[in-house]
């Protein structure tokens, strides 16, 4: 027998082996565990839309955290870009609506505040984004719904008619047991009010809107909340017109989240899994309405 023959054959195999064996080794990836998202404010708990800081240089997009909602607010047209805030059977009890409409000190110095007269004689309502009704459980919570950073110039049918149906309906579905996160928000320049079209008011510092939108995430009272977004979780978006003749059935101006987002560039869902939110984003709510 040839040993050394043997001993270089034997050898080559072994090299082929370890070589496979290493080749294998280094295509293995480690998993990497997921890391939980740290916790944000309760408003904002499924994302921060437009990435709003509180940062007084940045007049366009700044944000005010507030005990009972949170907001973008855009110095130059006045109004919020949105208000985020969650509704559950917490916020809601018997404190009286206090209609103690009033400018917002807490905005950075030197920038105007918009007053309680700023929409007067105008045809256009002081419309809440987070409603007076869903702020209930105490006075304070009840007036803080009142400060004109969480107003927009609302045509009065949209706000006194279809959008408080929509407001209601919301209620509606934590008294039958869930909890909601809600976005309100709007965008473009132009609406018609009961005195007719107007794009400005108070001496072109407050911009009205041309569009009017609100995303609801209906979730099942819990904990954990984002964990429990699913792909079959139902959220209902709205996107209205500012105008005072239309319809006042909210469910006719259902629409997509992905539709709303081509519209104001936000992110509204950021914080839920990418997947299901390209399902749920891209769906029409076809729920009941009342």
């Amino acid at each position: 027998m040839n040993t050394s023959k043997f001993s270089a054959t034997a050898l080559l195999a072994l090299g082929l082996l370890a070589g496979a064996c290493s080749k294998e080794t280094e295509e293995v990836k480690p998993v990497v565990p997921e890391v939980p998202l740290p916790p944000l404010p309760e408003h904002i708990t499924l994302g921060n839309p437009s990435g709003a800081v509180t940062d007084a240089a940045q007049p366009s997009n700044y944000l005010l955290l507030k005990t009972q909602y949170a907001l973008s607010y855009h110095r130059d047209r006045g109004i919020p870009n949105w208000v985020s805030w969650h509704l559950s059977p917490e916020w809601l009890g018997t404190a009286a609506r206090q209609d103690d409409f009033r400018a917002d000190a807490t905005l950075p110095a030197g920038w105007y505040q918009v007053q309680t007269g700023s929409y007067t004689v105008s045809g256009f309502d002081r419309g809440h984004n987070c409603p007076s009704a869903d702020r209930t459980t105490t006075v304070a919570d009840n007036s803080a719904t009142f400060l004109m950073t969480n107003m927009v110039p609302q045509a009065p049918r949209n706000n006194q008619q279809t959008w408080a149906n929509l407001e209601g309906y919301c209620r509606t579905l934590v008294d039958q047991g869930n909890e909601l996160y809600i976005v309100m928000g709007n965008y473009g320049k132009g609406g018609t009010g009961s005195s007719g079209y107007k794009e400005t008011l108070d001496n072109g510092r407050v911009t009205v809107p041309q569009r009017i939108w609100k995303v609801i995430v209906v979730l099942p009272q819990g904990n954990d909340d984002v964990s429990r977004v699913s792909s079959s979780t139902r959220v209902i978006a709205v996107d209205t017109p500012n105008d005072n003749s239309l319809s006042t059935t909210w469910g006719t101006y259902r629409t997509t989240v992905d539709a709303i987002e081509t519209a104001t560039g936000y992110d509204i869902m950021a914080r839920v899994p990418t997947a299901i939110q390209a399902t749920l984003e891209a769906k029409v709510d076809s729920g009941p309405t009342q």
